[in-house]
């Protein structure tokens, strides 16, 4: 397994790690993107660890919490809301008991909480660094300036710094690109990417001129997916189509891999419902698409951005060549 750096953290994570999402099936949401037990998960996670993923990503709203506890169960070893002291706290120390773990070595805001001072909410971050229950700190769903004032406070007063943006990116949800990316870029701050497959859009199942799959998970949860337009999820397909005739992958593998070369892409979060799905997401590592061949799905899946970014964009970014700040 590929291993690279967590933005400028100096600690290093799987280029694939495992969403823990399908672990407990519970709730309007994550019932439909799964319901692996405890028996099942063990597989799962038996299969990551002997391809070197070692990463895993759960969260309390995941089934209300019946993914970290199955996660913990599987593995070796109630009105709260926001990011009150209160809360951060009380949260973390139930998410250790659920783990069955001493410290977490990545805690990450699910959301930005606009009711608690950023400076409260990073010196609790802090003293849960400093108490030794958490080792590393980042966000998801963050917009630019809700992750940019937090770190400036984490500055002036010394606390510990985000280091990782859980984020949506995809071929079909390029938005990070905008401005998150420039971003973690300028302030670095890995991508840990979630929803890689665009809510199971980029598997290949969903064709031009044919039903939405029977199996497919948005029959569920299509009104808590960012809106897609069809013509553009079709002509993205037969990008990716096209790159399969080139090599010997599958959709989904080239959909990974192509995240997987983007700028600051530290991990992606892989899913999967059983063995075969599990094993064909790790597939997507060990090789690289060809320039031309990221080109070819560069093109098919490019959005004009909004403004003020389109006056100044090319969507051609490297470490060396970042986006516009």
């Amino acid at each position: 397994m590929e291993y690279r750096f967590l933005g400028k953290s100096g600690f290093k994570v799987p280029a694939l790690s495992f969403g823990a999402g399908t672990f407990g099936g519970k709730g309007p949401l994550f019932s439909a993107w799964g319901n692996t037990d405890v028996d099942e998960a063990k597989r799962l996670i038996d299969i990551c660890l002997e391809a070197g993923v070692n990463m895993f990503d759960s969260a309390d709203v995941y089934s209300d919490g019946m993914s970290e506890s199955i996660l913990g169960a599987a593995g070796e070893g109630a009105n709260d809301i926001g990011a009150s002291r209160h809360h951060l706290i009380r949260a973390t120390d139930a998410a250790l008991k659920r783990l069955g773990t001493d410290y977490i070595d990545l805690l990450q805001l699910h959301h930005f909480d606009a009711m608690t001072p950023v400076e409260s909410v990073m010196a609790t971050l802090d003293d849960l660094v400093r108490a030794g229950k958490v080792r590393l700190l980042g966000i998801s769903n963050f917009s630019g300036w809700q992750l940019m004032k937090s770190l400036s406070a984490a500055d002036r007063y010394g606390y510990s710094r985000y280091v990782a943006n859980q984020t949506n990116y995809s071929l079909i949800g390029r938005d990070y690109e905008w401005d998150l990316m420039p971003l973690g870029l300028d302030q670095g701050i890995g991508a840990v990417v979630w929803s890689p497959l665009g809510w199971g859009r980029l598997t290949g199942k969903i064709r031009r001129g044919q039903p939405l799959p029977k199996g497919s998970r948005l029959h569920e949860t299509a009104q808590f997916a960012p809106p897609v337009d069809q013509e553009r999820l079709y002509r993205i397909v037969d990008a990716l189509d096209e790159v399969v005739t080139q090599t010997d992958k599958t959709i989904p593998q080239i959909a990974l891999n192509w995240l997987l070369q983007r700028p600051t892409v530290s991990t992606v979060l892989i899913g999967a419902r059983n063995e075969a799905q599990l094993r064909q997401n790790l597939g997507a590592v060990g090789w690289n698409l060809t320039k031309e061949q990221v080109e070819i799905l560069d093109k098919a899946s490019y959005l004009t951005p909004p403004y003020p970014y389109y006056p100044y964009w090319n969507g051609q970014f490297s470490e060396r060549n970042p986006p516009p700040v």
